[in-house]
């Protein structure tokens, strides 16, 4: 039977625009079609404008800070709605720059504005300006998600924010009440008290960022409760209410009711996929409770069907949309058994300092009953850190004691998300912990903490004699040799 096209790709975020660049490169006639605009959550309402934010919280603190590096510390006067413009300004940029329709056009795919509907599991429907039916030999779909909302009594008659509308406001709430202690929750806290916002966090479980190191969430919460942040957490949420422009927001913890009083509220309770749209029921492709229904290769229940990204409820990271693209459209055109790599997934929230993850968790080596040792090095003696009076954090890696194979790492401090990333290639490629060891690393910099990380496997691994001997050769606390059975905690 011949086709409309070889690929069409639904949605245009991060996922879509892998995959229809991957997929034209490969030779296919591909379609590309988007309901909003192209760029998605990331570039939007998550990544690109928080990130933004951040940096601009951040230099505010520093101003701050700045007696602790001999200077005069002082509070930065500016106005937040020319900040929150400039927010914007770089989100329309990072648009500019990788995500208008020209580009890809430019590079052969065809992109079709309008919200497509499956028909049978070969043809779709494209509702916008006006209405095509196309067919397709494969399909990827990468509609993404939308910020979910749970059912709280009162909610739907108060005015709130999601990480969808947060980067749209020009004047600043003097309250900001979040519901929800993840990486958005978590971010946006940080980024609105450094400005002067006085924010309250709520989350139902006893701490934040719960699916990361209970060391590191703990750190991350003692560092936002010393900036101002008010938490109240193993709280629920009983009801909200609005009066005269005041949020009421009534929770109960530890059997007690009290009301948080915001000027706005910000909703960062999760995210759910974008099928509503899709009729999913006439392509028979399933579906779970967290999104379409994947194998380790990006295939649904139809074999010529993929779906990538958010939209699977799978991972909730652009770098891993991107590599699913990948994924699905190497099965697809190419016909390599390509498969997610889901050993070796990282991830960062860019709170200050970072906390970064990749691969194993201490606990999924507990319960596996994996015989594994933690290696841990803390920032207060890498001089960088020092340097920077950025002391605060630590490394630690999760190693088979006998090789120096690593499972699993955990970083909480400045620049996590810079290392986490030699991790990461490291764990993909089998390169152990003595392998890092042995590489030069450049004097002073963070990197240097994942080399002397490494170093403790490193130690435990020589005889006593040796370590004595080395430590008589080099009696200097410099970059050649800077660890002993003292630095091993």
């Amino acid at each position: 039977m011949a086709y409309d096209y070889d690929v069409i790709v639904i949605g245009g975020g991060a996922a879509g625009l892998t995959s229809s660049g991957l997929a034209v490169t490969l030779g296919a006639k591909t379609l590309m079609i988007e309901g909003e605009r192209l760029g998605g959550d990331c570039t939007w309402y998550g990544c690109v404008p928080s990130k933004t934010l951040l940096k601009a919280a951040k230099v505010a603190q520093q101003s701050r800070d700045a007696e602790k590096y001999g200077l005069s510390g002082t509070e930065l006067d500016f106005s937040f709605a020319r900040m929150m413009e400039y927010v914007r300004h770089v989100r329309e940029e990072v648009y500019e720059e990788a995500d208008r329709p020209e580009i890809f056009e430019d590079l052969g795919v065809e992109v079709r504005a309008g919200t497509a509907s499956f028909i049978d599991d070969h043809t779709i429907s494209i509702e916008g300006r006006k209405s095509w039916t196309v067919t397709g030999r494969y399909f990827v779909i990468a509609t993404g998600a939308k910020a979910w909302v749970p059912p709280i009594p009162g909610l739907d008659s108060v005015p709130f924010l999601t990480n969808e509308s947060l980067f749209e406001l020009t004047e600043q709430p003097g309250r900001l009440a979040i519901v929800g202690g993840g990486p958005i929750g978590t971010e946006m806290a940080q980024a609105f008290s450094r400005l002067g916002t006085h924010v309250t966090v709520i989350d139902m479980l006893d701490r934040i960022l719960s699916k990361d190191d209970l060391e590191a969430s703990a750190l991350i919460q003692k560092r936002l409760s010393s900036e101002g942040v008010n938490f109240q957490l193993g709280a629920d949420v009983n009801q909200i209410s609005e009066r005269a422009g005041e949020i009421a927001i009534s929770i109960t913890r530890e059997e007690a009711t009290s009301i948080v009083h915001a000027d706005a509220l910000l909703m960062a309770t999760g995210r759910r996929a974008n099928i509503s749209s899709l009729n999913l029921e006439a392509a028979g492709v399933e579906v779970g409770r967290p999104g379409i229904v994947v194998n380790d290769r990006c295939r649904t229940s139809r074999r010529h069907i993929y779906a990538v990204g958010d939209v699977t409820g799978r991972y909730q990271f652009t770098h891993m949309s991107e590599h699913m693209a990948k994924v699905a459209v190497t099965n697809a055109l190419l016909k390599l058994p390509m498969k997610i790599d889901s050993r070796n997934v990282p991830w960062v929230t860019f709170t200050d300092p970072e906390v970064a993850h990749v691969g194993a968790t201490s606990a999924d080596l507990t319960q596996a009953g994996t015989n594994f040792q933690t290696y841990r090095f803390p920032y207060s003696k890498v001089d960088r850190a020092v340097t920077d009076g950025e002391t605060e954090g630590v490394i630690k890696v999760y190693a088979k004691p006998s090789t120096g194979r690593i499972y699993g790492v955990d970083i909480v401090g400045t620049s996590a998300g810079e290392l986490i990333s030699e991790y990461a290639l490291a764990m993909k490629n089998r390169i152990s912990l003595r392998k890092i060891s042995d590489t030069i690393h450049p004097y002073p910099t963070y990197g240097l903490g994942a080399r002397r990380a490494a170093d403790q496997w490193y130690v435990q691994k020589q005889s006593p004699t040796l370590v004595k001997i080395l430590k008589m050769i080099f009696r200097y606390r410099g970059p050649v040799l800077e660890f002993g059975p003292d630095d091993i905690l």
